[in-house]
């Protein structure tokens, strides 16, 4: 059984991380030193290296998921992992939802190129993903990368659901559908669309009620929320 892991970095010396390419071809040593007064402070028991900027633009982000969402998922096809990689997929977006020390590893600047990469490829073992998709996120990791994350699952889950026919709906909602809420919203969404849809779901409480529904570039929002903002929105020019 997969299981998501508590981050822990440990102050290791010589270690190496796979950087070459997404099979894993390439082995570099950690250039890691302790720094006192700096990461080595904030994070005791942790390694420095340098700091990290994550404040790339949405485009740019997306562009870079995009490319290795590419590499990846035929990476997976020409050695017949897609089913592999669609858990993989399914247990990082699991993960990413669940820990909060995931979350800030591959977001926050503290941590730097070599402790990222010993980081996330521990948690690949631990989680048990396949060696393509660890591979991958060191090579992230050794390019600071690991901020588009989130964004190259949302790829991956797009161009798997491509490949079977399927068509990926992210779902919004105030409060968890139920089963019969999910399969009639798939109905609903196969016969408008033609094809089979996967739902991903999230909830947002601050909706209030209803759904937003994201297929593709189509949008539909049946919030409360939406629907006050736009009252709101009418007020203020009758006002």
């Amino acid at each position: 059984m997969r299981q998501t892991h508590p981050i822990a970095v440990a102050a290791l010396r010589g270690l190496c991380y796979m950087t070459g390419d997404l099979r894993g071809n390439g082995c570099h040593p950690l250039p890691l030193c302790e720094k006192p007064g700096s990461a080595a402070a904030l994070l005791p028991g942790y390694l420095y290296d340098e700091r990290v900027d994550v404040s790339e633009p949405v485009s740019m982000s997306t562009g870079i998921a995009a490319r290795y969402a590419t590499a990846l998922f035929d990476l997976a096809s020409e050695e017949g992992a897609l089913t592999a990689l669609e858990a993989d997929v399914g247990a990082l977006e699991t993960a990413l939802a669940d820990s909060a020390d995931l979350r800030d590893l591959i977001t926050s600047p503290i941590y730097g190129r070599g402790v990222s990469a010993m980081a996330i490829g521990k948690v690949a073992e631990a989680m048990q993903l396949s060696a393509i998709t660890g591979n991958t996120l060191r090579l992230m990791a050794s390019k600071r990368r690991l901020f588009v994350l989130p964004a190259l699952l949302t790829a991956l889950r797009a161009k798997i659901a491509d490949h079977k026919g399927e068509i990926s709906a992210e779902v919004t909602s105030a409060k968890a559908l139920t089963k019969a809420q999910s399969d009639k919203l798939s109905k609903v969404l196969k016969a408008a669309t033609g094809r089979d849809v996967t739902l991903k779901s999230t909830v947002d409480e601050s909706l209030i009620g209803g759904l937003v529904v994201k297929v593709g570039s189509t949008m539909i929002d049946t919030s409360i929320k939406a629907k006050l903002n736009a009252l709101q929105n009418t007020m203020k020019e009758v006002g």
